[in-house]
């Protein structure tokens, strides 16, 4: 299973937890399987954090696939202009 690294602003929302093991083969399936753990986190990171795939930031993650052994991070997004 990935491990996601839960930012230390939102481990609130997963019980405190700093590492969850989750299930899924991609972006979606893996948010999916938060969802169903811990809705207002997957909802916080989805619409707040850029999304960190084995130290890579994926600007579409959409139909990103995940390892088993995959490490993802959530990192604030940075706007600019």
């Amino acid at each position: 299973m990935a491990k996601v690294h839960v930012p230390f602003d939102l481990r609130h929302l997963a019980e405190g937890a700093a590492v969850l093991e989750v299930q899924g083969a991609c972006y979606r399936s893996l948010m999916a399987a938060l969802q169903g753990r811990y809705p207002a986190l997957e909802a916080a990171l989805a619409r707040d954090k850029a999304f960190v795939l084995d130290g890579e930031i994926i600007d579409t993650p959409l139909l990103e696939a995940v390892a088993p052994d995959s490490e993802v991070h959530f990192l604030p997004r940075i706007g600019g202009g």
